[in-house]
């Protein structure tokens, strides 16, 4: 579409600069510009770069927001909630499964009436997964009572994320207000952008918050309930006067909006009717697929068309009213979903103007439903005129033959089925017999044998060549070298992350064996219950005479931060006890997402959400000891391992086996090399954690049956090097080793030495 920028320089009373930056970096400057209290965030493509944008301006002193990294969105829900329960104002960003997993926290937050501000960067719900932009998590966001301001560009990202402030906390609303626009393009596309020049005028407009006349939890000269039970009368009031603030909201958006028109010259009105004056036949979508839909207007009138376009600028409330005036001369319209009601014959948006029609008297407009664009589909100016045509159709003939269909999906074709490109693995190949596992009658403990490693290369990778993983990448190194201890029959489930991601471009896969994968924070609730469905099943007698030798071993394969937002589920399975495998792949970062920090990042660890500048030198806390935290469940087996020792590795995958197929579940991880995101040559990452383990950074032992046995020690070895050694060979830590980083480096040294010297206590006296 071509740029008519003259248009976009908009006039106003106050000053201006233009910017040329994304939909996410506008978001991200209007919040710096607020200077919010409180953002509680976790990484989720395509709205992570909200917070990495705010990070890097962190360390550059532009803003006091506090960011706090969340475990989950669950739990930055819950942060920003309580958050704004103290009287402050509050910022977060999502999208997708991201919001569903919040969800559960959206009518909370607008039933107690607490504001704040929430970013939709809209994307396609999972499964399977996708992560381009459609509106299947908008659409779950319709009855959470919260006001939706609607974004086609860049420049209304930053226009609305003012104004939904502003809405949130006027006294007639008092409600939090989210902000929706579209992944990837809307949130990456670059445009020019009109700012306030000065954030005293930004102040000016939303307001310096006063929480004074407002309830929350930090006046302790009135000191309330938030949020206590309700009996069926109460809690009836209260819904009523939720919607009431709802639907007070649409006239206070419409007040707020032509306040900011003046100072700025740009209208936000309701509905953005384009052309619609004495237009016969119309196309009503929504955001960035809007603004292609004039261009084809208006090539549509230079045919002698009198085509229109609608688009809302809010959906809650939803403009019924706007949209029944402004149809109310139109022969024809077709309504765009970029969703799926499932299941309701049309999209949320269909119906609900279906529904504005008709309650407003009009039975003569005629309404084609298309659902477009999932999956972040493009939908171009040859989709527009489609669009236009079925309008024009249903005109003319004055009925609509199909009204509600999918619109750019393809028939399937069963000569192009995918098919098996490679053979399921030999279970004589996979079982060599070579490892011996034997348990000691006396201690219980279990003696491992293994051959030397080059025998074991006869067994064939579970892992296909061919996958997408970076050069240098450490996963599927250590992955395979954990699986050569590994005998038999597998099941794996991965997390989402790198390992998942590259491994599983449909219609290819890169595994061997049965692969699924769910949600990044369910997994091991997921293997768990299919373990128990295997035993379940076997005790029945269902897979007699159906070959079956041997038992599976289940594994679960999690990782980039996996092990964050996944750690509930896995302590619950732990608690258990399933028979299965759970092992991490450490590469100390949310690295399939761009490299943000996780709570395995260790103190000082740059990342982009942590970053190094004036004010900030890194991640703030000590990481998340996984392993000790997975042995204090009481699990049988708990492992530590790395690719730079491998004879070490594979015993203690043969001994996992051994424990997940007769006791119950294991837990061991790998710590693994990310080049791109360390920062390190691509050829470096078996020394590197090699230096890690040699430093004591990341201790190579086990606990069987709660005894801890450390199984390498570079201080008995002679081997021992500082952790500066380690430090040194990663982009992402030299900073650590500046002068003016002394004291941190000082404090991460002594936090490692203190683990080190638990780990050896408890080494040395079995019963700690």
């Amino acid at each position: 579409m071509a740029i008519d920028y003259s248009k976009e320089v908009t006039p106003g009373r106050v000053k201006q600069r233009m910017v040329y930056e994304s939909g996410n970096e506008m978001a991200a400057y209007a919040a710096h510009q607020i200077d919010y209290h409180i953002m509680g965030y976790f990484p989720i493509s395509p709205s992570t770069e909200v917070a990495q944008h705010l990070d890097l301006m962190k360390t550059e002193g532009k803003h006091g927001i506090r960011l706090v990294p969340s475990d989950g969105e669950h739990s930055s829900a819950g942060i920003c909630y309580g958050a704004s329960t103290g009287g402050g104002r509050v910022f977060n960003a999502t999208s997708a499964q991201g919001y569903l997993y919040m969800m559960e926290q959206m009518p909370v937050q607008s039933g107690t009436r607490f504001p704040m501000v929430l970013n939709l960067v809209c994307r396609s719900v999972s499964g399977p997964l996708n992560i381009h932009g459609d509106h299947s998590d908008l659409y779950f966001a319709l009855n959470t009572g919260w006001p939706i301001l609607m974004c086609r560009d860049p420049q209304a990202v930053y226009d609305m994320n003012l104004i939904a402030l502003k809405l949130a906390e006027d006294p007639e609303v008092r409600l939090p207000v989210m902000v929706a626009y579209d992944g990837y393009f809307t949130s990456h596309q670059k445009r020019r952008v009109q700012t306030f020049e000065d954030r005293a005028d930004v102040m000016a407009f939303v307001g310096e918050y006063t929480p004074e006349g407002f309830a929350n939890a930090l006046d302790r000269e009135n000191p309330i309930t938030i949020g206590p039970y309700m009996n069926e009368p109460d809690y009836i009031n209260n819904r009523y006067q939720m919607s009431e603030a709802m639907y007070r909201a649409e006239g206070v958006f419409e007040r707020i909006s032509a306040e900011y028109q003046e100072l700025t010259g740009r209208e936000y009105p309701m509905l953005d009717l384009y052309r619609m004056d004495d237009a016969e036949v119309a196309v009503f979508v929504m955001n960035s697929a809007s603004e292609t839909i004039k261009d084809v207007v208006d090539e549509l009138r230079l045919q002698g068309i009198k085509a229109g376009a609608v688009a809302p600028n809010m959906i809650r409330p939803f403009p019924q009213r706007q949209i029944a005036e402004a149809l109310q001369h139109v022969r024809a319209i077709t309504v765009g979903d970029r969703a799926d009601a499932c299941g309701a014959h049309g999209g949320n948006m269909l119906n609900e103007i279906k529904a504005a029609l008709f309650t407003h008297g009009n039975r003569d407009t005629q309404v084609v439903g298309r659902v477009y664009g999932l999956g972040g589909k493009e939908f171009g100016a040859e989709d527009g005129r489609r669009f236009f045509e079925l309008a024009i159709e249903a005109a003319e003939k004055q009925t609509v033959n199909i009204p509600f269909d999918f619109y750019g999906h393809t028939p399937g074709d069963p000569t192009k089925a995918p098919k098996r490109l490679l053979k399921p693995l030999n279970f004589d190949e996979l079982k060599t017999g070579l490892i011996t596992v034997t348990p000691n009658e006396e201690t219980g403990k279990l003696a491992v044998k293994i051959p030397p490693l080059r025998s074991l290369t006869k067994k064939p990778k579970r892992l296909a060549p061919g996958h997408g993983a970076c050069p240098g990448c450490g996963i599927f190194s250590g992955l395979e070298l954990f699986f050569k201890g590994i005998e038999g029959d597998i099941v794996t489930l991965f997390h989402t992350g790198c390992a998942m991601v590259t491994t599983t471009g449909y219609p290819h896969s890169s595994h061997k064996a049965t692969y699924i994968h769910n949600l990044f924070q369910n997994g091991a609730a997921t293997l768990s219950g299919l373990v128990e469905m295997f035993w379940e099943r076997k005790r029945r007698g269902e897979f007699e005479g159906l070959g079956l030798q041997e038992d599976f071993t289940f594994v679960m394969v999690t990782g980039d931060g996996g092990m964050d937002i996944g750690m509930g589920p896995a302590i619950g399975a732990a608690l258990r006890g399933h028979r299965m495998i759970i092992v991490e792949y450490d590469n100390e970062g949310y690295m399939n997402t761009g490299a943000q920090m996780s709570y395995s990042t260790p103190l000082g660890h740059r990342t982009s959400t942590s970053g190094v500048g004036k004010t900030q030198q890194g991640k703030s806390f000590h990481h998340k000891d996984t392993a000790q935290i997975m042995a204090a469940t009481g699990i049988p087996y708990v492992f530590t391992g790395s690719e730079a020792f491998p004879q070490d590795l594979v015993k203690k995958a043969a001994k996992a086996q051994w424990y997940a197929q007769n006791v119950g579940l294991v837990y061991g991880k790998i710590l693994i090399a990310c080049p791109l995101n360390w920062m390190s040559p691509d050829d470096q990452g078996a020394n590197i954690v090699d230096a890690a383990v040699s430093s004591n950074f990341f201790p190579l032992y086990e606990v069987e049956q709660g005894v801890t046995a450390i199984t390498y020690n570079p201080e008995d070895k002679n081997k021992k090097v500082p952790v500066s050694e380690w430090l040194k060979r990663m982009g992402k830590t030299r900073h650590l080793l500046k002068p003016e980083n002394e004291a941190a480096l000082q404090e991460f040294e002594r936090e490692v030495e203190l683990r080190w010297s638990r780990l050896k206590a408890r080494h040395e006296h079995p019963d700690l």
